[in-house]
């Protein structure tokens, strides 16, 4: 069955971006002059996906009028002449259509994802954490649902990490099928660096079915306290295969500040409009 639907978890506190998120969700802020939620939801319409469920929190209403229409900045665009700024705004609200789920309790990741079960309904689906953005030549979610389609079992995301990351993330061990996608034969959530099976990390892209949903139903809470989807996945890997995909590209976590500042840095650079003075800047006042 095609992968139609994508659901996008933007619920949390945003505490490592305070005080900025106490006012502006931090899937608000911006990798140079476009919000990191953004990133999300083109990278899942250019890959063919039609749905998106964006599950909020309170008070995070700025995301969803970003993405409608704003009559009174469309008519003053127009007016100005300026009609290349007002075509690149409508095209955002004419991306992919937009649900939006409320989470009223921070649970974890799993339970965000079993928030969004009545609109998804009983087909596969992707996952897209927002925090992980990847520039590659082709959506990388896009290539995860064709690995999904040939092999008929869950795809996730992978990349290689240092030692210090490992006890922050999900890691899988694996082995090689063909190219760059891998057989996963276990996964461990956030473990020691002495506990870990490799250092291959799950990055936030996933393919999922969707018998995951009465899986998380019945997942304990693990690490933190929350209902870790690595868990629900752990006892989905019994049942049916598994597969990673190490993706290529560049990727930068930009749920810290550090890496909000590199992906701006190299989206700067990217910019023919911007790259130029930017690097002059760089070679003088930081030489």
């Amino acid at each position: 069955m095609k992968v139609r639907k994508a659901v996008i978890p933007v619920a949390g506190f945003g505490t490592r971006w305070l005080p900025a998120s106490w006012s502006v969700p931090k899937v608000m802020l911006p990798v140079l002059d476009t919000p990191v939620v953004h990133f999300a939801v083109q990278e899942a319409s250019e890959a063919g996906i039609e749905h998106v469920v964006l599950v909020l929190s309170r008070q995070q209403e700025a995301i969803s009028n970003y993405f409608g229409r704003n009559t009174d900045l469309e008519t003053a665009l127009e007016q100005r002449g300026d009609g290349d700024t007002l075509r690149r705004m409508l095209a955002i609200t004419g991306m992919v259509e937009i649900s939006y789920v409320y989470q009223h309790q921070q649970l974890g990741l799993g339970h965000a994802i079993l928030s969004t079960q009545a609109i998804v309904g009983d087909e596969p689906f992707a996952v897209f954490l927002p925090d992980d953005v990847i520039w590659s030549d082709a959506p990388t979610i896009g290539r995860m649902m064709e690995i999904f389609d040939q092999r008929g079992g869950c795809v996730v995301a992978v990349k290689e990490v240092p030692d210090e990351m490992i006890p922050g993330l999900g890691i899988v061990s694996s082995r090689p099928l063909d190219g760059r996608t891998l057989a996963i034969d276990g996964m461990v959530e956030k473990p020691s660096v002495t506990e870990a099976p490799s250092n291959l990390a799950i990055i936030g892209r996933y393919v999922l079915a969707p018998e995951l949903f009465d899986i998380l139903r019945g997942t304990r809470p693990g690490a933190r306290g929350e209902i870790q989807l690595t868990d629900a996945l752990s006892t989905l890997l019994s049942t049916r295969p598994m597969f990673a995909y190490r993706f290529p590209g560049v990727h930068f976590d930009v749920g810290t500040p550090i890496g909000l500042l590199k992906a701006s840095v190299h989206a700067t650079l990217q910019r023919d409009d911007l790259a130029p003075g930017f690097r002059e800047w760089l070679d003088g006042e930081m030489s």
